[in-house]
């Protein structure tokens, strides 16, 4: 009974754990898009704004990759649910695109889908479920 009772709390724990992980993730992300949308405006204003948005461009790629494996972590060894690691590929998918787009030059698409980004990477910050 003890031994049961003791997995029992370090599967808790690290659900927990690997749950904590997937919101600063998300989070990480989240900030990534937003510094993005103010590199974006030293773009145009700026000669060192193509630097910053470059480099930020980057890392809000690996923020996103990092995402992913959050959300695997989170959901393969935790139990916990597949939905996080659809999120997360969706994201991936939307920022690779975002790169294409921003090396094509296509303005048009690049700055709506860049405000889409942080519109829904705000919306699964907050989300109850990414909560526990």
């Amino acid at each position: 009974m003890t031994t049961q009772v003791t997995t029992t709390a370090m599967a808790t724990a690290d659900t927990r754990r690997a749950s904590s992980f997937l919101r600063a993730a998300i989070a990480l992300q989240t900030l990534t898009i937003f510094l993005q949308a103010i590199s974006a405006g030293l773009l145009l204003t700026s000669s060192y704004g193509e630097t910053l948005h470059s480099v930020g461009a980057r890392v809000m790629y690996g923020a996103s990759m990092l995402y992913v494996l959050a959300a695997v972590l989170a959901w393969k060894p935790g139990g916990g649910s597949v939905r996080p690691v659809w999120h997360a590929t969706g994201f991936l998918v939307l920022a690779s695109v975002q790169v294409v787009l921003g090396i094509a030059h296509v303005p048009s698409v690049h700055l709506p889908l860049g405000v889409l980004m942080f519109g829904l990477s705000l919306l699964d910050l907050v989300r109850p479920e990414t909560r526990r």
